[in-house]
């Protein structure tokens, strides 16, 4: 694909289009649509996590004024299948982890369905649970694929006959995160005329649609999802989850009025999916000169009994060096916890804090300057397919980076550089994240009223799509910005794909390129009012010639408290290859975003789970630490000018990711190299340092 569009609009840093309705409070979420005489949803959980309910008893909670009604299996409507567990909501009395919905009330206020939940009492025939990873756990087993579609396993040369001059073998550790988006997962369901509608919180109005109506037993063109405006997700908001056919039960109970559910922060610890811990043995043999000769990564994680999930966490390290001598493999421990789920950079995210770490200490052992070891094992070719890369500029990060940080200053002994009271020290890491495209889009472009209307049903979850998806239509119709009139967040819309893998513009950005393609073959450059040209996400020839990836440089200084072990984390700088960047304002604010999440990832983030009871025990902002104004200081990114013609129409790559794969190594890095203490184990705690 050679093709690239002329850029006019594109690559200009406009303000967001739907800026003015966010800082207004005009721009509607979920539940603040309006509704008339809304009911609302409380859920009722699981205290134990495996088991079943022996008795419900809800006449209290029936009593209180104000409720309207107290679903439980017993009287829930049926569903008709129970092919996707996860959603096989109040169909039965089994509990498979603690926190699993096991009923609901509706009341007139959130107030009184809060109170009178808290009156349902509850019997429970108990089983013995098992919640705790463990690296020799007797369930181990090899899924057939990992997330979305790789091999589980891989395996290249001769691993074990290789006999390297130097080598690190050690293993590293990722604990279960929880995505915590500003808006709370939410739903509002209401039924009319045999159509059910939902406006929900969600990163793909046609992917949600989608994976309920089999549930339901309806035909989709009887759901109609509405999603305009979603408050953040990251990964936890790209499917359907168990509330949203539990809002779709009390609607059908509800008597045709709307019903209003919003999750809590404690819920969403148990109801929309995390992060799987991982336990990651990663061995590096190079020669004495830093060439590596073997690279393996195996990887041990979680899923739930009552659904698989397999994050792909090895399958970053496939492609990031050359070796001879290569190993992945992935292993699975079914537990009686919650369904893991994607969160940003699923498995590239921890994948490459391990392998990343792991190249530091190779450096270490062979006496080499980290950025020369991560330059001199650059791969000719992806080392996983065999295909040339459409664009890696690794390297050329890692230079631009090191200039701009000063890398040459340093002083690469550990724990030599002290400011008072604070340890200082430097480190670096590298990143990857491939370019996805998703397939299935559609999407129409009409004249009217003088402008161009341009229908998709995609999402904007935060990340820009108003803006720069308008400036992608304005450039393939050759026209200005303001001509171009957006309209996404509906399944009444032309098909979407999710907002998800960073593939959401790119993907969205092609089909309206094709349809605007043949909008201008069929009616020239003067149409008329009422003409239509439909177009839908193009095959890309070149997908199956070249690997296509993003690729970053990630820097980072940090002060380590040499009493208390407290980490500051005063200067953080990211170099991305991403190809070309259609809006650069709302490309560094992804970015520097991802960073901040690493940052957040490396330093803080620990769902800690209870083994006794089977539930996390820090479940809300009081006490699962993400980093706060005062974490960030200098941060910045930056990127290479260059544009993929390999990728897409727009030569674009997508930012969404990127920013946070590496980000943690990068500072591990840098605390080693502060303290000469190596942490293997996220997050970077003062215990840990204290303990070292």
């Amino acid at each position: 694909m050679t093709d690239l569009l002329r850029p006019r609009s594109m690559g200009m840093p406009l303000e967001r289009l739907d800026g003015w309705a966010k800082v207004t409070g005009t721009a509607p979420y979920a539940v603040e649509h309006p509704a008339s005489s809304p009911l609302y949803v409380h859920p009722l959980q699981s205290e134990i996590a495996r088991g079943r309910v022996k008795y419900i008893d809800a006449h209290a909670a029936e009593d209180l004024d104000g409720v309207a009604a107290v679903l439980t299996h017993e009287n829930a409507p049926r569903l008709a299948t129970d092919s996707d567990a996860e959603l096989w909501v109040l169909q039965s009395p089994e509990i498979a982890f603690r926190g699993q919905l096991i009923g609901a009330v509706l009341a007139e206020t959130p107030e009184i369905a809060r109170q009178a939940a808290s009156l349902v009492r509850v019997e429970y025939q108990q089983e013995r649970h098992d919640v705790v990873l463990r690296e020799n756990h007797e369930a181990l087993y090899a899924p057939e694929v990992v997330n979305p579609s790789f091999p589980s396993d891989t395996a290249d040369g001769d691993v074990e006959a290789a006999r390297p001059e130097v080598v690190v073998e050690q293993t590293y550790t990722t604990p279960m995160e929880h995505n915590n988006p500003m808006e709370p997962h939410a739903t509002m369901a209401t039924w009319s005329n045999g159509v059910l509608t939902l406006h929900d919180s969600t990163q793909g109005v046609h992917a949600m649609r989608s994976r309920i109506a089999p549930v339901l037993g309806l035909e989709p063109e009887r759901i109609r999802v509405v999603a305009p405006h979603v408050g953040g997700g990251f990964g936890s908001k790209g499917t359907a989850h168990a509330h949203n056919v539990l809002a779709v039960l009390a609607a059908q109970v509800a008597g045709g009025r709307p019903v209003k559910l919003a999750l809590t922060r404690q819920q969403m610890f148990a109801l929309v999916g995390y992060r799987t811990p991982t336990i990651q043995r990663v061995r590096l043999g190079a020669d004495r000169d830093g060439t590596l000769s073997v690279v393996t990564h195996d990887v041990i994680e979680q899923t739930a009994t009552v659904q698989e999930f397999a994050e792909q966490t090895a399958v970053g390290t496939r492609t990031m060096y050359a070796a001879p001598n290569r190993r992945t493999t992935h292993r699975l421990v079914p537990l009686d916890v919650p369904v893991p789920f994607w969160m940003r950079a699923p498995g590239e995210a921890p994948g490459m804090f391990a392998t990343e770490v792991a190249m530091d200490e190779l450096a270490q052992a062979c006496g080499l300057d980290p950025i020369d070891l991560r330059s001199r094992n650059e791969p000719a070719v992806d080392q996983a397919t065999g295909l040339p890369f459409s664009g890696r500029h690794l390297a050329e990060c890692l230079r631009e980076g090191a200039e701009r940080f000063g890398w040459a200053e340093r002083d690469p002994a550990p724990n030599s550089r002290r400011d008072g009271d604070w340890l200082v020290g430097t480190g670096v890491a590298s990143a990857t994240y491939p370019r996805h495209a998703m397939p299935g889009s559609t999407a129409t472009i009409r004249r009217h009223d003088g402008r161009y209307e341009v229908r998709i049903g995609a999402a904007d979850i935060g990340t820009g799509t108003w803006t720069a998806l308008s400036q992608i239509a304005a450039d393939a119709l050759d026209c200005h910005v303001d001509d171009v009139r957006l309209e996404i967040g509906d399944t009444d819309l032309p098909t979407a794909t999710v907002a998800g893998g960073s593939s959401g513009l790119g993907s969205w950005g092609a089909t309206v390129v094709d349809a605007a393609r043949r909008f201008r073959e069929k009616f020239g450059t003067d149409p008329d009012d009422g003409d239509e040209a439909e177009g839908a996400m193009p095959d890309n020839p070149d997908a199956q010639r070249y690997s296509m990836h993003s690729f970053g440089a990630h820097f980072a200084e940090v002060r380590v408290n040499a009493d208390t072990g407290e980490v500051r984390v005063p200067r953080m700088l990211g170099v991305f290859s991403a190809g070309r960047i259609v809006n650069p304002r709302l490309a560094r604010s992804q970015l520097i975003g991802g960073m901040t999440m690493g940052l957040s990832m490396a330093l803080h983030e620990h769902s800690v789970l209870d083994p006794q009871f089977g539930h996390v025990i820090n479940h809300d902002f009081a006490q699962y630490h993400i980093a706060a104004h005062a974490d960030v200081a200098d941060i910045e990114a930056i990127w290479l000018d260059e544009q993929d013609p390999h990728s897409n129409p727009m030569g674009s790559r997508g930012v969404g990711e990127i920013g946070i794969v590496g980000s943690p190594a990068a500072i591990a890095n840098a605390v080693h190299h502060a303290t000469g203490i190596r942490v293997r184990d996220l997050p970077i705690t003062p215990d840990k340092l204290l303990r070292g």
